[in-house]
């Protein structure tokens, strides 16, 4: 294991099956919502480790949110079990909803922010669209909301030759199976990469940061069977989401309902989240404060790049330090 992964201190509050809810302590600050401000939940992908978003100092989004001053909490999901097979997009989706109420519980606060990065951003757009009430601001970064604009990955699960059920009833769906799907979408970027180790390997600053990714990267976990056969099924095969037509629980989850202040971020170089898949949920969401921000690089890069500490992170802190502020 590469040290220095997850730096940011936090402490655990809950714990829901695999999943748990951190908080992250504040700097050296005693009063954990400074001016009273409302929390923070980022929510990661279902099939990433959540330390994405707190890979190593200095290109830690979760430390930048909580020195911009805010009450910052992470939803790690965790590592699925065997049993996990059976975990349906409607149990991922009530998790969430756990988790949104633990936070306003622990904190006081009627409502929260969220935070969804890659899959996380269409699990909280469609928490949001059922719950609005509790969600004072949205922030999509670089999540697919309209998958017909879904690129290759779109291609790749057309139903004409693609078969979710089929896969799921298998069990949980391994990493390697799924992590050949994206290496498809850059054939070449493997040799790349290492190319670019080789050219680059005598900077102590480039190795850790190139380890710090591969760590990650090498990190990944199953997808629950149940819930992908519906998050492909229901979403990329039949983009049910922005026809308003996607059921949670019996729900139709309609994204009209969602009237917070939204935020998203795509990224210029994004091949598993195109910009357009993301920027949807502007048009879908009723919001009267709704805004599309671009950042350089692809959908891991623009989080943890070069650039993120300097352009992603102090948007995000301004937007939702305005927004969640007292």
């Amino acid at each position: 294991m590469v040290s220095g992964l997850a730096p940011t201190p936090r402490d655990p509050i809950l714990r829901d099956g695999t999943a748990h809810l951190y908080r992250f302590r504040p700097n050296e600050d005693p009063v954990r919502r400074v001016g009273g401000g409302l929390p923070l939940l980022l929510v990661p992908s279902l099939i990433n480790r959540w330390y994405i978003l707190d890979l190593r100092e200095g290109f830690s989004l979760s430390r930048a949110m909580v020195d911009a001053g805010l009450d910052t909490w992470c939803l790690d999901w965790g590592v699925p079990e065997d049993e996990d097979r059976f975990l349906s997009w409607d149990d991922v989706v009530a998790r969430l909803a756990r988790a949104i109420r633990a936070v306003r519980r622990e904190t006081g606060a009627e409502r929260v922010g969220l935070l969804g990065y890659c899959m996380g951003g269409p699990l909280s757009a469609i928490q949001t669209a059922l719950a609005p009430d509790s969600i004072a601001a949205l922030v999509n970064l670089a999540g697919p909301v309209d998958f017909s604009h879904g690129g290759q990955l779109t291609h790749q699960t057309d139903p004409r030759w693609f078969d979710a059920q089929s896969i799921a009833d298998a069990g949980n769906v391994p990493p390697h199976m799924m992590q050949s799907g994206f290496v498809a979408l850059r054939p070449t970027l493997q040799v790349s990469k290492w190319v670019s180790y080789l050219d680059r390997a005598h900077d102590p600053a480039f190795r850790a940061g190139f380890d710090a990714l591969e760590a990650w990267s090498g990190d990944n976990i199953s997808f629950p069977g149940a819930a992908y056969a519906t998050y492909v099924g229901d979403l990329y095969q039949k983009n049910a989401l922005v026809k308003g037509e996607h059921r949670v629980a019996g729900r139709r989850v309609d994204l009209s309902a969602i009237d917070c202040p939204v935020l998203t971020v795509v990224t210029d170089r994004d091949t598993i989240c195109p910009p357009l898949a993301a920027s949807a949920l502007n048009d879908h969401a009723s919001s009267r404060d709704a805004e599309v921000f671009v950042v350089p690089g692809g959908h891991v890069g623009a989080v943890v790049g070069n650039k993120a500490a300097t352009v992603l992170y102090p948007k995000l802190a301004s937007w939702l330090t305005a927004r969640l502020a007292a």
